[in-house]
């Protein structure tokens, strides 16, 4: 079993800004797989299904972001789980928008939905990092994270989320470098 958590911002106003990028990505991946209904579970919403052979719960925290290592922590010791079995999808300022990199353990680099998960549950975890890009300069970090996709994203934006869905199973096998690949081919068509 895999718990897969997206990182965001609950509410309708914080729906389509880049910091809820995680939240895009889980919904998306429950609606093309045919996940079960929305369960209200550890301080979030929680979503059961199969990719290939592999159970995987999805979470989204009802928390704010800087809190979000409460309900991955409440949900690795109700399934027993380590964190080897954990995956946690976000928003990632130093990639390219809409590009698309797994990797394991690390830092927060700032980013405080990692900060928390960390805190409560070590670093020890699998990232999927989706790309939004920089503002260029740090002074305007949070208004870019905090701020939606500009409607001339919206097509990358759509295309990543979709390419992320399809390539799934590649990640629930554990094949990151596959997913990787494959998530970038679809990119390029």
């Amino acid at each position: 079993m895999q718990l897969w958590v997206g990182l965001g911002n609950p509410g309708p106003q914080y729906a389509l800004h880049r910091h809820n990028v995680g939240f895009m990505a889980l919904d998306t991946l429950a609606d093309v797989h045919g996940f079960g209904p929305v369960q209200k579970k550890f301080q979030g919403w929680v979503q059961e299904g199969r990719l290939g052979g592999q159970k995987v719960i999805l979470l989204k925290p009802a928390t704010f972001m800087n809190e979000s290592g409460r309900a991955v922590g409440e949900a690795l010791r109700f399934y027993k789980l380590s964190t080897a079995a954990l995956t946690v999808f976000h928003d990632e300022l130093d990639l390219a928008p809409f590009k698309v990199k797994v990797k394991q353990g690390g830092g927060h680099a700032g980013h405080n939905g990692l900060r928390s998960i960390d805190q409560h549950c070590g670093a020890d975890f699998r990232r999927v990092r989706l790309g939004i890009g920089h503002p260029g300069h740090k002074d305007r970090v949070t208004g870019y994270v905090l701020g939606p996709f500009a409607k001339a994203e919206q097509d990358g934006l759509v295309t990543m989320l979709g390419a992320v869905a399809a390539e799934a199973e590649r990640l629930a096998q554990g094949d990151d470098t596959r997913f990787m690949n494959d998530v970038a081919l679809r990119q390029q068509d």
